[in-house]
């Protein structure tokens, strides 16, 4: 009874002393394939049970939507007319999985089983990761070299030509109309990253070509925005309700060079990569941006503390969710929070910041295996209540309420159920695509904004509630059920009584 009492205490006192989980949260987990030998090592079976086994452990870390790597150098872990397979699923470029299958289309499969987004993660201009690596015959790079360029032993797409945009453009909208995505995602690879201290310079014959006398870093960032707003563009003309992000490196400009900028001296997007991330907010080019702050609360060159609050500052319209690095963050510790790691301060950083809706945990191999205990710590504390992702869109407009909404007894189990949704004419930004369940046990104010009524995020319409065999338990409670549209806004509620 004592040890009982003693560990109460110590869960009432975390509860309280960190307050409620917002209802609203992005709690998203990139899974890379890039560098990752367990994907080739697997067959087809382990890799699915591979999916599912990631998918489950976000899930219980109480993540609400994964960003997986589909493209990671202009090739598929997809089944693709316009690339070939990746070979990092299968050990050789060009080369199909066998027996065939599709991995995105099963992820996003279980993905949505799990009521989580799916986000399809892609590199817009890398082809090759390091010079060993080699281009098949077929592969567009041996028909046309101009089209590329080379540094620091790999290739890319070379971002002035048109028919390039053309192509990534291309290879997003065949993602986009073949499959149920909720996000594109691209990251932080724009133009090269500068190597072994030297920057970028490889173009001179692109520049010739187009550049029109424009001064050449800012030709360079004209070129990186017309991708950027022809791929807005073409992934909201086939499905408006698939959101657009963005991941920058977490600097966009030292204040030392811009008093925009932050108070920091690391490379910066605007200089460095040609991206002008902040251009492509204020002109509502995306959705969201994910900076990539992987550096500890008070780096000296990268303070993640007060870059945070700049991002915020700097959100110009769009939602901000922080990229947080799993591996710095559950190793250093916060003097500052009396804490052996900087967790905690970090989640409740992005959640006093009204821009900031959410983080994405890098990498979510690090949260599956638990490193430092931090998917029991997000478990336990920071994401145990079920979080809704952020709504965009129209807000006057909402999904409509479900039908017949009634308790059911099968088995000694009761079970909620309502009628499933129909979908009449293909898919519109206002199908019912998942479903929200609240729990309000007798004597207790219903209130739909409380995080902790939440007992289900499900895109099914059967909800078990209770089972007799382990005693009754919620008898005398009201049920509220509502329903998600395509871009998260949520219908009025309809309420049945235990």
């Amino acid at each position: 009874m004592k040890k009982l009492l003693v560990c109460f205490f110590v869960f009432f006192t975390i509860v309280i002393g960190f307050g409620q989980n917002p209802k609203r949260e992005f709690r998203g987990a990139w899974l890379h394939v890039i560098g990752q030998s367990q994907w080739q090592n697997k067959t087809t079976a382990q890799q699915k049970k591979y999916i599912e086994d990631q998918l489950d452990k976000l899930l219980a870390a109480g993540c609400n939507a994964v960003i997986f790597q589909v493209r990671p150098t202009a090739d598929a872990l997809y089944i693709s007319e316009i690339e070939p397979w990746s070979s990092w699923l299968t050990g050789q470029r060009g080369k199909a999985p066998t027996p065939l299958w599709d991995p995105m289309e099963y992820a996003i499969e279980e993905a949505h089983k799990r009521g989580m987004e799916f986000h399809a993660w892609l590199n817009p201009y890398r082809v090759t990761s390091n010079a060993k690596e080699s281009l098949p015959a077929s592969h567009l790079y041996n028909k046309e070299p101009h089209r590329f360029i080379k540094f620091n032993g790999q290739t890319f797409f070379d971002p002035a030509y048109p028919e390039n945009r053309e192509h990534i453009c291309d290879v997003v909208e065949d993602i986009v109309t073949r499959y149920d995505v909720d996000g594109i995602h691209i990251d932080d690879y724009f133009y090269p990253y500068p190597a072994n201290g030297k920057k970028f310079e490889n173009d001179d014959a692109s520049y010739k070509k187009f550049g029109e006398g424009m001064e050449r870093n800012a030709w360079r960032r004209h070129n990186v925005d017309l991708l950027i707003e022809q791929l807005y563009s073409t992934i909201k003309n086939k499905k408006p309700w698939v959101r657009f992000g963005v991941s920058p490196f977490g600097i966009w400009r030292n204040k030392k060079n811009d008093p925009r900028g932050s108070e920091s001296s690391g490379l910066q997007n605007y200089d460095d990569l040609y991206a002008d991330v902040l251009l492509w907010a204020r002109n509502g080019w995306i959705d969201y941006l994910a900076p990539q702050l992987y550096w500890t609360l008070d780096m000296k060159a990268a303070p993640s503390r007060h870059l945070a609050r700049w991002w915020n500052d700097n959100a110009n319209g769009v939602d901000i969710y922080i990229g947080q690095d799993v591996q710095r963050t559950m190793t250093n510790a916060d003097p500052g929070n009396n804490d052996a790691n900087e967790l905690d301060t970090k989640v409740k950083l992005s959640r006093e910041l009204p821009n900031v809706k959410g983080n994405i945990w890098w990498h979510g191999y690090w949260v599956t295996d638990n490193l430092k205990g931090v998917a029991d710590s997000l478990a336990l504390k920071h994401q145990s209540t079920i979080a809704l992702p952020p709504a965009y869109g129209n807000s006057h407009e909402k999904p409509a309420k479900v039908k017949n909404l009634k308790l059911v007894k099968n088995k000694g189990q009761m079970f909620l159920t309502w009628d499933p949704p129909t979908i009449k004419g293909g898919p519109s930004s206002l199908d019912q695509v998942r479903f929200v369940v609240y729990q309000f046990f007798p004597g207790e104010d219903i209130d739909i904004e409380d995080s902790e009524a939440i007992i289900a995020l499900t895109p099914y319409n059967t909800v078990l509630v209770e089972d007799y065999s382990a005693g009754p338990s919620a008898e005398g409670s009201t049920f509220i059920v509502t329903a998600l549209d395509r871009l998260n806004r949520e219908s009025e509620g309809v309420k049945v009584k235990w």
